[in-house]
């Protein structure tokens, strides 16, 4: 029962309802009782002193006594009570007043013995007070009783008055009304569990939805998405899992590409080694022409190492193996080793490269094989898709707690719609970049980008078609830069 969110929320909810309604309808309910028996005890209290009146004034008067019982019956007879009246006086003894009416439902009430609770009024030892059935072992009927003492003038206690009064149209109308806040209690909770069902059943319905669209991505079917309505945190949650699922659909196609791209990179050049090995092994390929084509597959045999490479160091990265080993490092000065590495490659496509250093010696907090790493790529590009004699620009620039590092070319560029993508993995850079015939992985960038989120840092890039583009990272300083000045270098 209590398997879904449905259930628990719709359990939980009513629970909480119907113990509010439960609570409230005990309130109202003991408010309405006290009320009535507080008017009743009020009204009593009149009877009394009206009672007290007669007794004092006309009943003690032998001539004004036929008056005084007339009186008392009328009482009697219109708040449906029964008098019991208890002289300290023997001469009048216990004297009972009934309306001829009732004198059936009062009848076992006026042989009750009071003589033990008289004696403590008329002695002072009691004072009375309001009692609840103080006969209800004799008499079915529910009563409610007034005892109190009959005083004269000078104080002295001269009867003790019994007013009982029959309860059975107040209990009635009491239980009417625990009838009645019952009867709203069921119905509210008949209500409430309409309205509740419904309230959880739209707010589990798109969990469940997006369940089971969770459940068919496993499957492969990545083109489903959750149905949005409003704006309250279900939706929300819906538009985020939209989100998630778009990016599982570009990854899934990413990949799909990616191993399309790979095995077609993987089999071409193992196809070519294959043809010529075999045909130097046959002797299709004379002895002397030997050295020509074993360059050939060497030069193939690298570009899969570098593949290959490339894909175990985003494993790496990906998986956390890479730790970063922060030290204080000159970026300048690895800058300027890293680009001695592709001097040969610049001269060989006669690039002009400028460089412009922010100060003899910029230190930054990083890992200095890592930002290596980065510059290899971030240059290996630059020169890749500059074309012959352009010109390349390696510039750092520092702030109060950041360094920044530029790396721009003079190539192709970029188009607008493919910005958003070069750092995915997988992603291709030289499809947008359409380079002649070096063909990459599409795994660089993505691996720059790791790196530079290891650091804490950012990489952006900005381009334009024709005009070339500019790669950007930022890196934590490390205290004051040292040296006078910026220097600026053409190679």
């Amino acid at each position: 029962m209590f398997k879904t969110l449905f259930s628990k929320m719709l359990v939980t909810y009513l629970s909480v309802i119907l113990g509010l309604l439960l609570l409230l309808g005990i309130t109202i309910g003991s408010m309405f009782q006290s009320q009535y028996i507080f008017e009743k005890e009020q009204e009593l209290n009149r009877q009394a002193e009206q009672i007290a009146d007669t007794v004092i004034n006309r009943y003690m008067d032998d001539e004004k006594r036929a008056v005084a019982e007339r009186e008392l019956l009328t009482i009697a007879s219109k708040y449906d009570a029964m008098i019991v009246l208890r002289f300290a006086d023997d001469t009048y003894g216990k004297c009972v007043f009934i309306d001829e009416k009732s004198k059936d439902k009062w009848a076992g009430y006026a042989e009750v013995d009071i003589s033990a609770s008289a004696a403590e009024i008329l002695s002072g030892a009691s004072s009375g007070g309001l009692r609840e059935n103080p006969f209800g072992d004799i008499v079915d009927i529910p009563v409610l009783t007034l005892v109190t003492p009959i005083e004269d003038e000078t104080g002295n206690r001269v009867a003790a008055l019994f007013l009982h009064t029959d309860m059975s149209h107040v209990n009635a109308s009491i239980r009417q009304v625990w009838m009645d806040v019952v009867l709203y209690c069921c119905v509210a909770v008949i209500l409430a569990m309409f309205a509740v069902s419904y309230i959880t059943g739209k707010m589990a319905k798109p969990i469940v939805g997006m369940n089971s669209i969770v459940r068919r991505f496993s499957k492969g079917e990545f083109d489903l998405r959750a149905e949005v309505n409003g704006t309250d945190e279900v939706a929300q949650l819906a538009q985020s899992f939209n989100v998630m699922a778009n990016e599982l659909n570009a990854l899934e196609g990413a990949r799909r590409s990616f191993v399309a791209n790979v095995s077609h990179e993987l089999r071409s050049p193992l196809t070519s080694m294959r043809g010529f090995l075999e045909a130097m092994q046959d002797g299709t390929i004379p002895p002397e022409e030997h050295g020509k084509y074993l360059d050939i597959v060497v030069s193939e045999n690298k570009r899969m190492i570098k593949m290959v490479n490339g894909l175990l160091d985003l494993a790496r990265i990906e998986s956390g193996e890479y730790a970063v080993k922060r030290g204080n490092i000159d970026i300048n000065e690895l800058i300027a080793r890293t680009l001695i590495t592709f001097e040969a490659r610049i001269d060989t496509k006669k690039i002009n490269v400028d460089l412009e250093l922010g100060g003899e010696r910029l230190f930054v907090e990083a890992d200095a094989d890592q930002i290596a790493h980065v510059l290899r790529n971030l240059i290996d590009n630059a020169i890749k898709f500059t074309d012959e004699g352009g010109r390349i620009s390696l510039k750092t620039t520092a702030e109060k707690r950041l360094v920044k590092v530029f790396i721009t070319d003079s190539g192709t560029g970029i188009a607008k719609e493919d910005i958003p993508h070069l750092f995915d993995r997988f992603y291709k850079a030289e499809k947008a970049h359409t380079p002649c015939n070096d063909s990459g992985t599409g795994l660089g960038l993505s691996i720059v980008k790791r790196i530079v989120d290891q650091h804490g840092q950012t990489i952006s890039v900005t381009s334009e078609l024709g005009r070339g583009t500019t790669f950007c990272f930022t890196l934590k300083r490390a205290g004051d830069s040292q040296g006078k000045g910026s220097r600026t270098l053409t190679v």
